[in-house]
């Protein structure tokens, strides 16, 4: 069993970080939510509230095996201005410790030279933050012990990637499957395609219609959709 902390700020993307704790929760790791503030309740960019589990001068890193950085805004600032997180995030890197990040942030391993020469993703938008690093589009990158992903819609791959990268495939193939049975991805595929064919063929021709579907499908692919 793994021990990862997900390290909370106000402002954090509740998705990206409670996707990644609830799916490695299941499969069996210790998973740490860790507040950088002087609170455990902390509050997400969409106002939900939750309660993490310890402070983060509580915890003993020597034994941890993963660290998490879920995005949102502004909570990618607040984890960004934390010394002591900075410190430790560096510290993983150089020693080739795991150390990922979604979304926005990603932006942080950037401004720490971290993804120097790596491989990286991020949230559309954030590309020149990511200081020096060969970025991708991919919805999952992991180069060496740096594992990032792009946003909200890559909250499940990329927690799935953390688990194979922790526990191996097989685990993680036992975490996906439930999740993402063949005839609900057939069923939402269709679902989009009938509702964008029937809102575009209202207000244009049939070929119209067709290309603004494309283009819809194209952007909810970058976005980090799950077609």
């Amino acid at each position: 069993m793994a021990k990862v902390c997900v390290f909370t700020a106000d402002g954090f993307e509740e998705v990206e970080g409670l996707t990644v704790v609830d799916l490695l929760r299941r499969a069996g790791e210790e998973v740490l939510m860790v507040s950088i503030s002087d609170n455990l309740s902390v509050t997400g960019s969409h106002g939900i509230e939750i309660k993490a589990d310890v402070f983060f001068e509580d915890v003993d890193y020597s034994t941890v095996d993963l660290l998490v950085l879920p995005g949102g805004m502004p909570g990618t600032k607040h984890l960004g201005a934390h010394q002591g997180l900075a410190d430790l995030l560096k510290e993983f890197a150089a020693s080739d410790r795991k150390v990922a990040a979604i979304c926005a942030a990603p932006s942080v391993l950037g401004g720490l030279g971290i993804l120097r020469e790596k491989k990286a993703a991020c949230y559309p938008g954030f590309e020149e933050k990511l200081e020096g690093a060969l970025v991708f589009t991919d919805s999952v990158v992991k180069d060496g012990n740096i594992t990032t992903s792009r946003g909200l819609g890559t909250a499940i791959p990329f927690a799935l990637e953390l688990i194979s990268q922790l526990e191996g495939e097989v685990k993680a193939r036992q975490i996906k499957n439930p999740l993402f049975h063949k005839k609900m991805l057939v069923f939402l595929n269709s679902l989009c395609y009938t509702v964008i064919m029937t809102v575009s063929m209202i207000k244009c021709p049939f070929w119209a219609g067709m290309h603004e579907y494309s283009k819809c499908m194209n952007t909810y692919r970058i976005q980090g959709g799950i077609i």
